[in-house]
């Protein structure tokens, strides 16, 4: 016997696809929806609808945008990139206020267990962005193995090209993803980053 009648079924299923979303969480999602009138919940999809349709990935440096170029790109110092596993990360940065260059966005990191290699991830376009201009790149990525050897592998790149590669210090906890670090321990992290 089906314990939900269809429609709530798929509306619980459909939440329990996003990251950190269990059953419970999804029936509480699914029956907020159903609680909401019909203004609210034609609002909700709108909303979803419109960020698939404008947000785009920036041609350059892979973070979330509107336009083809971000506004960070754009307007920023690019003698510095700071390279980073997801757009989120990004956002984490941004609080600080304190980081004036440029970013990459890798879109994941080298796990070879999960069958994601070099290739797989936004490296290449990263040495193409290695010009004259850049003195420093930023290894910003999660201090978790994959992390750590992504960072590693990409220094081992672009050294040869002349270009300093500096890691941001371990003030972010081993196995931690940056977006859940505190303000000052990532601030601290980016201030204390060193060469690789």
């Amino acid at each position: 016997m089906e314990i939900f009648i269809e429609p709530i079924g798929k509306l619980i299923n459909e939440f329990s696809k996003l990251p950190g979303v269990g059953k419970k969480t999804a029936q509480r999602y699914a029956y907020k929806v159903i609680a909401m009138s019909e203004g609210e919940a034609r609002e909700f999809s709108e909303a979803i609808l419109e960020a698939k349709r404008r947000v785009r990935f920036c041609k350059v440096c892979g973070n979330f945008t509107e336009e083809e170029i971000c506004s960070v790109c754009r307007s920023r110092d690019s003698s510095v990139i700071c390279v980073v596993k997801e757009p989120k990360d990004v956002v984490a940065l941004e609080k600080l206020h304190e980081f004036k260059g440029v970013y990459h966005v890798l879109h994941g990191v080298i796990d070879p267990m999960n069958g994601v290699g070099p290739n797989d991830i936004r490296i290449r376009e990263l040495v193409t962005r290695i010009d004259g201009n850049v003195k420093e790149v930023i290894m910003a990525t999660n201090p978790d193995v994959e992390g750590e050897a992504t960072a590693l592998y990409i220094a081992k790149l672009l050294k040869p090209l002349g270009v300093k590669v500096t890691r941001i210090a371990h003030g972010v906890p081993v196995g931690s993803e940056l977006e859940y670090a505190d303000e000052m321990t990532l601030a601290r992290a980016m201030k204390d980053r060193k060469e690789l």
